[in-house]
């Protein structure tokens, strides 16, 4: 669901998008690009990113773009990245901010590892948190800027279902919808020329569960079945990753302080507020699967 756009464009400006190798974040770039934006990304990996470059220009060969390897969860990367940036595209200050870089796995507090648990929760929440401390100062530089922060459904439901324990993942993304929340109401007290908006996508159409898996590390011998399920994550996906774009920016012009994406994370959405205390019933994501919104990704996790 999407309302319908302003006439507001990102043409002269200069967004920097963290995840930008893959998945969302690349089509977000590429979709700014197309409008004029300057865009500035950053990865754990300068394959994908590469890509991603390559189609930004083909998109505008005129915009400037760089990329930059950066681990989000390693608050001296972000430093470096954001030094980069202000050398590379020659600004004192950045318009548009998307902490869109993210990994799922590491499900249960019981069963998983630490270590795999906290590199979950530190790159899809602490990730968000540090990139806003390390880039706020240049967006209060900015005439009318911007803070996009990738939520998640699971930032208001915290399950894949009634058999996958989802803590390290959930956990990060309701903070990161709570922070955003804060961040209204503290951006227009202490820098109204800051927005905050926080996207909270369904399920959609990228690499995500591949890319989770090569960040985690995986052994060889998993891997094939790893790309297996990544690509039945994506290919089977109601929403597709240049929509989930379309739908983000639409957000961002309107003033929407609250982005969902795909009519999976509008119906959950509207099913959670409706009935709160059964949400984590069997009935409850029975319902949700007999109106679509589960059946795919229940899919992949039980293969």
């Amino acid at each position: 669901m999407t309302t319908g756009s302003s006439s507001k464009t990102f043409d002269g400006q200069l967004a920097v998008i963290t995840g930008g190798g893959d998945g969302m974040g690349r089509t977000l770039a590429v979709a700014l690009a197309a409008e004029g934006c300057d865009v500035a990304i950053c990865d754990v990996a300068a394959e994908g990113m590469e890509t991603t470059v390559a189609a930004c220009r083909d998109a505008a060969p005129s915009v400037v773009v760089s990329s930059h390897i950066c681990d989000v969860s390693d608050e001296a990367a972000l430093e470096a990245f954001r030094d980069a940036v202000l050398a590379e595209h020659g600004t004192d200050h950045i318009d548009l901010l998307f902490n869109n870089a993210g990994i799922g796995g590491a499900g249960s507090m019981v069963l998983d590892e630490r270590a795999g648990w906290e590199r979950t929760f530190d790159i899809c929440w602490g990730g968000v948190y540090l990139g806003t401390r390390v880039f706020l100062p240049l967006l209060m530089k900015s005439e009318s800027a911007h803070i996009i922060n990738t939520s998640s459904v699971n930032g208001f439901w915290a399950s894949m279902g009634p058999h996958h324990p989802h803590t390290a993942y959930s956990a990060a993304k309701f903070a990161v919808k709570g922070f955003t929340e804060a961040l209204v109401q503290d951006l227009r007290l202490n820098a109204p020329n800051v927005a905050a908006h926080v996207v909270m996508p369904g399920h959609i159409g990228t690499g995500i569960a591949v890319n989770s898996a090569m960040v985690r590390g995986i052994d060889d011998a998993e891997l094939p079945e790893a790309v297996e399920r990544g690509a039945a994550f994506r290919n089977n996906a109601p929403t597709t990753a240049e929509s989930a774009a379309t739908i983000i920016l639409d957000g961002v012009r309107n003033g929407q302080w609250r982005i969902l994406v795909g009519e999976d994370a509008h119906i959950l959405d509207m099913s959670v507020r409706a009935e709160p205390d059964q949400a984590y019933e069997l009935d409850f994501v029975q319902r949700m699967k007999e109106q679509g919104v589960l059946d795919q990704i229940m899919a992949v996790v039980e293969s």
